[in-house]
Formats: structure tokens, C-alpha cells, sequence
């Protein structure tokens, strides 16, 4: 069995000695540090934190008085702005902090138009010819208790979602004492309990604008619930088949090809596994081949709806008593989202899978381009054709496959830096992506092959 390597430079590699299992990569020192500096007590200091507002409910107080008194969203919303400028400071200003305010009209949810705000900071890539990649961390810092529209009563939301609030926090915290050639964003939306309003505009936004976000990390319920059944060694990665943003045209390729596990958001799934795998973060990422959970909702989608790739990042096993409920204690089961059911090591160890994640990509060089598999003619073996990744960074790039029942990817060819491969494997028994990797062994996100005639 041999393979021939290269549109530029054609060669050789004998039977058995070609492929490769994909698993672990290599451990990038600087990132393994930095996961080091995570810590449960900052994250346990802001939870409580937020906790401490009252309520931040979407439509709660955002008036001078209240903001001085420490109580409702405007407050939260000040805080947390002034937590992104702290770390700022630590790092000699790397981070530019900034918020993205609209008035929101009256909806179901929303009894009158009102303002709403999102804050985030962005740590820009140092490398001019990489700066325009993004990759993007979030959670929601709204809260809810059990009447939706309650805008005084105690809505707590500890782990729902002060927890992702507090990931995108830590995360910005630790990395923003590294360099990275790409962009990272660390943002806090508003408005998810109403009806996902925040993260729809930061989206819409950035498609807008024109934005190169390779992937969305939203975490949402990451904190553990301390309740019989819970699984504190997993994190749930909920992601997309077929795309929201899908085109009927593309509905049609994807139903064709059998493309329904392959959308770039479950490609960013398998990364996380991957990452997971290569870093001990202190919690596996168990991967769940659906958008989300049932009849629930999150940030990820409105990302998803803009042709972005987005995931969800979950607990285990949610403890329904302590969300959306306002906090009392009922035939002896206490109701209410606190801060005492939350396992602040739980969400150290998924902010440092959502960190290591973050730099990985951040580090890693842009995919490649117009990845192609030619369809000319029948044969059986495999040739993918690929435009060189942007950005100059490419020290070569791998050939994944997998079974086409298999739900991670299984083998790798390392071909070199050149821009096309041939494989002796049948195109119609395995699925194909070719990623692209620096001198470091950082690499980027896989890309699916379409077909070429």
C-alpha cells in the first residue's frame, strides 16, 4: 500500500507506516502553564459577586441609584466591565474593553423597549496577517427567577449562568497574560433568559461587519450542580449537524454526501475532545451530537443562525430545582439558583478546557481553503486538493479520516507543506478533512472536503 504526497512534491511512504492514530497532541508549555493559573477561589469571588446584585434580571434596574446600591443588571453589567478593565491593567492595557448597547423593541418577554448591553473585551492578535481570525468565549450574566417578567424579586442565577459568566472572566484573566498571532474575545451577553436577545444582536453584529469568528465557545449551566447524580469529571459539548444557516442548496450536498455529523460547529466539538485529550484540564468533554438539550435553548444558536461555528458547554446533570426558580423551600426541597450548589472546582476545570481550547486555536494557523476531493473519475483511491492556508504561519498539513459510523476522527497523515494528496483509501468508505499545523504542533480546525468534478 503506498500513498503519493503533493501536488509540488509527489512521494512515497511505505505500507503500514503511514497512518497515524489521532489523539493527543503535543502540550504546548505556555498553555499548560496558563491552565495552572485558573483558579477556583477567583471564580467562587465572582460568582458570589454577581449573586450579591439581587437580581439580574434583563429588565431590572439600570438607573444611577440602583447602580450605586449595588442591586439589578445595570450594576452587574458595571461590575463586570470593570473586572475586564482590572485584568487589563495587569497586562498593561492588552485588552480593549467595550460594550455593544441597543434598545431592544417589546416582545413577549419584553413588556416595553429597553435597553440592553453586552460587555466584552478583545485581546488582539499580535500577528497582523492573523489578527482578523477570531475565536470567542461567552456566557449570559442575565438572570431569571420563576416569573419571567419579575424585575425585583431575588433571581440569584449562581450557576445559571453566573458560572459561564465567571468561564469567560477566568478566561480572560489567564490568557490575557499570553501573545497570540489570532484574536480572542471574551464577552458576557444580556438578555438570554428573554429570548437569547443579546447574543442575537453580538451576532448579527458581527456578521454585519464582516467578522472571521472560527468558533464560539458558550458556556451555559457549567457549575456543577452539587446534587446526587451529578458526573464532576464530565462536561457535556452540545453542537449542530445539519447548520441553521444551511442554504437549501447546501441542504441538498449535505443530504447527498451523508455531511449531517460534519457542520464546522461539530468539527469545533471534535477539537474540544481533541484538546481535551492533550490537556489535562481536570474534566472530560463528553460530546452530545445534538444543538442542545430538550425543549431549552442557548446563546451558541444565534451564532449558529449567522453560519459560525458554536457550541454549548453543559454540566452533566442539571438540577431543575435550582433553575429558573425563585428562591424558598417547599415540602423540604430547597428551590432557587445559590451559590452554595455550585462546585467552583467544577467550573475551574471547565474554564481551563475552554482556555486551552481558546489558545490552541489562537495559536494555530487559519484552516485551509477550498478544500476539495476530486470526483472525475471512478478509482479508489482518494485525492483532496486544498488552497494554502492565509497568514504564512502553515509549517504543513494533516489528512484526517474516520469510518463513516465513527463519531470522532480516527486516522492522520502528516503530507507536508503542498496543496494536494493522494490516498489509497475509497472515498465512499471513510469521511475526510485536511487541518493545517505550524512548527509547533498547533493545529487548526478541520476542514470538509467537497466534491470536485
Amino acid at each position: 500500500m503506498k500513498i503519493i504526497l503533493g501536488m509540488l512534491a509527489a512521494g512515497m511512504l511505505a505500507a503500514g507506516a503511514w497512518a497515524q492514530p489521532v489523539g493527543a497532541g503535543a502540550v504546548d508549555p505556555r498553555i499548560a502553564a496558563a491552565l495552572q493559573q485558573v483558579s477556583a477561589q477567583h471564580i467562587q469571588a465572582n460568582i458570589e459577586k454577581l449573586v450579591s446584585f439581587g437580581t439580574r434580571q434583563t429588565l431590572s434596574a439600570q438607573d444611577p441609584a440602583s447602580m450605586a446600591a449595588g442591586r439589578g443588571i445595570g450594576a452587574a453589567r458595571e461590575w463586570i466591565k470593570s473586572q475586564f478593565e482590572s485584568y487589563s491593567r495587569d497586562c498593561g492595557g492588552c485588552l480593549e474593553v467595550k460594550t455593544d448597547s441597543f434598545v431592544h423593541a417589546a416582545a413577549e418577554r419584553v413588556p416595553k423597549p429597553t435597553e440592553l448591553t453586552n460587555v466584552y473585551a478583545v485581546l488582539k492578535g499580535t500577528d497582523p496577517a492573523s489578527a482578523g481570525r477570531i475565536v470567542l468565549v461567552t456566557g449570559h450574566y442575565d438572570s431569571i427567577n420563576s416569573n419571567t417578567l419579575d424585575v425585583t424579586g431575588a433571581a440569584p442565577g449562581a450557576n445559571d449562568d453566573g458560572s459561564g459568566t465567571a468561564v469567560s472572566l477566568e478566561c480572560a484573566r489567564v490568557l490575557s497574560k499570553l501573545k497570540f498571532p489570532a484574536t480572542i474575545i471574551f464577552l458576557t451577553v444580556a438578555g438570554e433568559e428573554q429570548g437569547l436577545y443579546g447574543s442575537e444582536h453580538f451576532a448579527q453584529m458581527a456578521k454585519r461587519e464582516g467578522w472571521e469568528i472560527e468558533a464560539v465557545l458558550n458556556n451555559d449551566i457549567v457549575g456543577g450542580d452539587r446534587s446526587p447524580g451529578q458526573d464532576a469529571s464530565v462536561v457535556r459539548v452540545f453542537s449542530e449537524g445539519v447548520p441553521a444557516a444551511a442554504s437549501e442548496a447546501e441542504l441538498r450536498m449535505i443530504r447527498l454526501l451523508g455531511g449531517e455529523s460534519d457542520s464546522t460547529s461539530r468539527e469545533l466539538a471534535r477539537y474540544i475532545a481533541e484538546v481535551g485529550g492533550t490537556y489535562d484540564a481536570g474534566i472530560h468533554p463528553m460530546l452530545i451530537f445534538r444543538q442542545d438539550r430538550y425543549l431549552r435553548g442557548g446563546d451558541h444558536y444565534s451564532f449558529n443562525q449567522q453560519g459560525y461555528a458554536a457550541v454549548r458547554f453543559t454540566e452533566f446533570r442539571e438540577n431543575y430545582h435550582h433553575q429558573h426558580q425563585s428562591v424558598r423551600t417547599e415540602n423540604g426541597i430547597e428551590y432557587g439558583d445559590l451559590a452554595k450548589f455550585v462546585n467552583f472546582d467544577y467550573v475551574a476545570a471547565v474554564a481551563r478546557l475552554n482556555a486551552a481550547t481558546l489558545a490552541s486555536l489562537a495559536l494555530a494557523p487559519a484552516p485551509p481553503a477550498k478544500v476539495r476531493l476530486e470526483t472525475k473519475r471512478l478509482e479508489n483511491d482518494s485525492t483532496l486538493t486544498w488552497e494554502p492556508s492565509p497568514g504564512g504561519r502553515v509549517a504543513g498539513y494533516e489528512v484526517l479520516w474516520r469510518a463513516t459510523t465513527a463519531p470522532e476522527w480516527e486516522h492522520m497523515q502528516k503530507v507536508g507543506k503542498v496543496a494536494q494528496a493522494t490516498l489509497p483509501l475509497s472515498k465512499d468508505n471513510v469521511i475526510f478533512a485536511v487541518r493545517a499545523a505550524d512548527d509547533e504542533g498547533h493545529v487548526s480546525l478541520p476542514v470538509v472536503p467537497l466534491p470536485e468534478r
